[in-house]
């Protein structure tokens, strides 16, 4: 093999540099995500609003985001990763800037679903689809790491963001952002300009067609429940992450505890990520997804009866471990058995079904709230989500065939 082709073979060394900045641009890229929860009590006071009006632009940002990474994805299939990555970088400046300097909640929202949430889209399924053709041997475990900027966005902007908030009020700090996405993506945007060998595709359509023939669903049922799981499984994720700063505020114990506790939960989730990653190499990823569900039901369990400050931080901790892989194992999924020219779209689509979950469930939980002035019936319609969630991936994956009886588990 020559030089130039050893470097286009997936698990090369330019691979791995690869999946090192990706992982660079997805932490920038997703700041949207995070960042907006952190300022939720800031910006209730700020438009004075209820609760859930305070959550309507964390809604908006993921809903955006879904819509991101759909769009993203498709073009990354058509054109390339770069151009999404430039894009991303202009629309996610342009949004911070404009929040920092919106004067009504309808324009904050606004500019976290135009312009955050599109632009956030590039740094996610985009990536995640780009990297899964540049690994064979270990593709679960690179999908999952290059998912974790998302995670590692939760762990660095909410400690960031909460200094900003203290130091130089919400306004500034959303314009600082916005420079730095636009300084720390543009650069990075060329390397990113070759594109996986034509052979290297070729053998991946091969094996997707002869794996979903074991499966027994076409391409579009297969998404289709994919998508539905998604969606449920991160109902019910939604609550703990979007709302778990106010709670904290709410039981008094101030929202800087909230905001260590989600950086504690996302910091745990990326080990969860990485973990699920190994797990999948070896068991397969619809294993590996009813694992995760099952664990993350458990966690959500454990919020109804704990809410002391050191029991929250052990449930917040659990819950960060169990639920942190689940996200990217679709992903996996997707490679597996779905067309691999076809991965940029497949996998936003799915990872928008799970985005939108996000949105309704951060959403409906402050809805919730309003109704009960208590987060418990908002946890009780988290479990109740993620139980249909289960349902859904045990069943598929007693359909999917065992990895480790598997013949594709050394092909493309």
């Amino acid at each position: 093999m020559s030089p130039q082709g050893q470097r286009d073979a997936p698990d090369s060394a330019y691979s791995w540099l690869r999946l090192a900045l990706s992982l660079l641009l997805g932490t920038i890229a997703c700041v949207g995500t995070w960042s907006v929860v952190v300022v939720l009590p800031a910006v209730q006071a700020e438009f004075g609003t209820l609760r859930a009006g305070a959550s309507l632009p964390y809604t908006c940002v993921m809903l955006g985001f879904g819509f991101g990474n759909i769009v993203m994805g498709r073009i990354a299939d058509r054109y390339g990763i770069v151009v999404p990555i430039t894009g991303g970088a202009i629309l996610l400046a342009a949004g911070y800037i404009l929040a920092g300097l919106s004067g009504s909640l309808w324009q904050f929202a606004l500019a976290h679903g135009l312009l955050i949430g599109i632009g956030g889209g590039a740094g996610f399924a985009p990536l995640i689809a780009d990297l899964s053709h540049w690994f064979r041997r270990h593709r679960g475990l690179a999908v999952v790491f290059g998912a974790s900027g998302s995670y590692l966005a939760g762990v660095i902007w909410p400690q960031v963001i909460t200094w900003g908030l203290q130091s130089h009020g919400w306004r500034a700090t959303h314009i600082g952002i916005g420079i730095v996405a636009l300084a720390v993506m543009l650069p990075l945007a060329p390397f990113f300009r070759r594109r996986p060998a034509a052979e290297t595709l070729a053998a991946a359509e091969i094996s997707s067609a002869g794996a979903r023939g074991d499966l027994g669903l076409s391409p579009n049922r297969l998404q289709g429940l994919l998508a539905l799981a998604g969606f449920c499984c991160c109902v019910a994720m939604a609550m703990p992450q979007v709302h778990i700063v106010a709670y904290c505020g709410d039981l008094g114990y101030g929202v800087a505890r909230g905001a260590e506790m989600l950086s504690l939960m996302l910091f745990l989730g990326i080990i969860s990520r990485i973990g699920s990653g190994f797990v999948a190499d070896r068991i397969g990823g619809a294993a590996t997804l009813a694992l995760g569900s099952l664990m993350q039901g458990l966690a959500l369990f454990l919020y109804l009866w704990f809410d002391g400050l050191r029991s929250l931080y052990i449930v917040t901790g659990i819950f960060g471990l169990f639920q942190g892989g689940i996200v990217p194992i679709y992903a996996v999924i997707i490679r597996d058995y779905l067309p691999p020219r076809e991965a940029g779209m497949r996998i936003g689509i799915v990872m928008s079904a799970t985005i939108a979950g996000m949105a309704f469930g951060g959403y409906v939980s402050g809805l919730i709230f309003d109704v009960f002035a208590s987060y418990r019936m908002a946890f009780l319609n988290g479990l109740a989500w993620n139980l249909i969630n289960l349902a859904i991936v045990g069943w598929l994956m007693l359909k999917a065939k065992p990895k480790l009886q598997a013949a594709s588990n050394t092909a493309f």
